[in-house]
């Protein structure tokens, strides 16, 4: 007897055991895997918002990894208030064309007022912010520095300090991974809203990285929360996470194209065509004069790191030469580790302006007597050297000074 109650005793220990070591390994996994900024709001820091009216700053991009929109996510939540949504470039819902003015609206869906942050004010008034107790910045940032969402979050945060209103950003991948910064840092006097601070092209930061350096390093002061992802590596691209691709904007459909564009969207500055109107947004640039068999030769004597350049003709559908057959390159990234976007996109606009110099132009100046260009590249360095002949090797040497620097001021502000 004393035996078969040893044996049910012994067999009841174990199974504790076992039922221990399960509930642990489950604690772990959950503690491991992989968070987006939201997923850990709600999950861990719920009390930051329980309750409270909240403001929302979103757009398509604002999803969990199972597609819900926080916007949905948040309306239908019984514990919290959200009472306003607000749109950077593109809206809320994505659907306005890159520059046009987005208006404010009552959505649709939820019934809520939309309050537009690109069109009359890019900063929210405190009119837009009477019925809010805390604003939320949920959005997914591309890695370069003339990405205006950026500065839609730097101009929330400075609204929020003026109304004595704490503002939560919720972390998101930097999606061209967070270890490579690249090119040279933005001159006061060029600043704009594709360029509001001094920091360089391709930053290898996350939007929550940033915002704590925009809150210190440029005097915003703004009472702020990042809540940081789980499970996120500075190494990864946004494919190496579990994370669905949403388009970034709508020229931005692809991570081939968020791969390339820090570098081809200097090609906006001038009057060559990024492939707006085509399926391959800034993989493609051409002009109806650029002979692409040429381009493609010249661009590949190059040599540059990571990529090839294949001669391809395309008729943009919108923008720039729209219904125009047009000829030129579409770029191949073949090792994304050793891609130099920016350097590479300083190439195209060289080696086309050395190329076609009757007909290659940099955009007019615009009212601040500065051509959008310099705005992209943040001086007006750059364009006075391509113009001059000088090499890119000597152009790089010159900005990596103030890069360096740059680097140092980075590192306080890491959170991965």
């Amino acid at each position: 007897m004393k035996k078969w109650l040893s044996c049910i005793m012994a067999m009841l220990l174990f199974l504790s055991a076992v039922t221990a070591v399960i509930s642990a390994n489950n604690k772990e996994k959950k503690k491991t895997k992989f968070r987006l900024g939201i997923e850990v709001l709600l999950e861990d820091q719920f009390e930051l918002i329980n309750g409270k009216r909240v403001g929302l700053i979103t757009n398509p991009t604002g999803v969990d990894q199972e597609l819900n929109s926080i916007v949905d996510t948040l309306y239908n939540h019984p514990d919290i208030k959200l009472t306003a949504l607000y749109g950077p470039e593109h809206g809320v819902r994505g659907d306005a064309p890159a520059g046009s003015d987005v208006e404010s609206y009552i959505d649709e869906k939820t019934g809520l007022p939309v309050y537009s942050l690109y069109g009359s004010t890019k900063k929210p008034t405190r009119d837009m912010l009477a019925n809010v107790d805390v604003l939320l910045f949920d959005i997914q940032d591309v890695g370069a520095r003339f990405y205006t969402y950026i500065y839609t979050m730097a101009l929330a945060m400075e609204a929020a300090k003026e109304n004595h209103i704490p503002i939560i950003v919720l972390d998101r991948p930097n999606p061209i991974s967070g270890t490579k910064v690249e090119g040279p840092m933005m001159e006061g006097k060029y600043a704009s809203f594709v360029g509001k601070y001094p920091i360089p092209v391709r930053h290898g930061m996350t939007v929550g990285e940033l915002a704590l350096l925009f809150n210190q390093e440029f005097g915003i002061g703004a009472d702020l929360m990042v809540v940081k992802m789980v499970g996120w590596k500075r190494g990864m691209f946004y494919d190496e996470t579990p994370l669905p691709f949403v388009m970034l904007s709508p020229n931005m459909p692809t991570l081939d194209a968020v791969i390339a564009y820090t570098g081809t969207a200097l090609i906006e500055g001038t009057n060559i065509s990024e492939g707006r109107g085509t399926t391959r947004p800034f993989e493609l640039v051409g002009a109806p004069f650029i002979n692409g068999d040429e381009l493609a030769a010249k661009l590949n004597s190059c040599k540059l790191p990571g990529v090839t350049f294949r001669a391809a003709s395309f008729t943009p559908t919108a923008s720039k030469y729209m219904n125009q057959l047009s000829h030129g390159i579409q770029i191949h990234v073949t090792d994304r580790l050793s891609y130099k976007p920016f350097e590479t996109g300083l190439y195209i606009v060289k080696t086309i302006y050395d190329m076609y110099p009757d007909k290659f132009e940099f955009r007019k100046p615009h009212s601040a007597g500065i051509s959008f260009f310099d705005n992209l590249v943040g001086n007006g360095s750059i364009r006075a050297s391509i113009e001059a002949g000088k090499p890119i090797e000597d152009m790089k040497k010159e900005w990596q000074p103030a890069l360096d620097e740059f680097m140092n001021v980075r590192e306080r502000y890491l959170l991965y």
